[in-house]
């Protein structure tokens, strides 16, 4: 049987897939890329450890800690967010970093290091007035979208946009000020 027939054969009957050809069925999906399906397959046959090799070299840590959890392997599961972590932060996945530092209870001036450091690492070559100007715009689609509508919540987001739109000009104004000064 071709490997594309193979793989379709064992998508569609992942679930009712017989014991005895599921650990092949595993290797089989795992090989071609079909990570999600090899794990499902591993984790709902028993192979839990399988299925968390599969996720750990994909770099899926988050869920591999996650199955590691649901099996009642809590030291494990913590060892593959410490493993997470480091290798999120070495390939610059700060969401998934923060994601694991969270599920390790690390102490929020921590966590809030990764979320700055991300930001410093998403921001690289952006270009900040282009960005000012897609928060402008959205700033301006909310306040027309709110037009008309008299309730507090409406209110209060009607208030905060003026308020920040009073701040930006402030800064603005203090920031050509202190370019003129030096």
């Amino acid at each position: 049987m071709p490997l594309a027939r193979k793989i379709e054969y064992l998508v569609e009957n992942l679930k009712d897939l017989p014991d005895d050809i599921a650990e092949k069925g595993v290797e089989i999906l795992a090989r071609a890329g079909e990570t999600e399906y090899a794990v499902v397959l591993a984790r709902d046959k028993g192979m839990v450890q399988k299925a968390i090799r599969i996720l750990v070299n994909e770099g899926d840590y988050l869920w591999a800690a996650l199955i590691a959890n649901n099996e009642g392997l809590a030291t494990q599961a913590e060892g593959l967010y410490r493993e997470g972590l480091g290798y999120y932060i070495d390939m610059d996945m700060f969401g998934r970093a923060i994601s694991a530092a969270t599920a390790l209870n690390m102490p929020p001036h921590e966590i809030d290091a990764l979320f700055i450091r991300g930001i410093e690492v998403e921001s690289r070559g952006l270009d900040l007035s282009q960005s000012r100007a897609m928060i402008d715009c959205a700033m301006e689609s909310l306040e027309i979208a709110l037009i008309g509508r008299e309730d507090e919540l409406s209110r209060e987001v009607m208030n905060a946009l003026k308020e920040e739109r009073g701040q930006v000009a402030k800064n603005g104004a203090n920031g050509e000020n202190k370019t003129m000064d030096n």
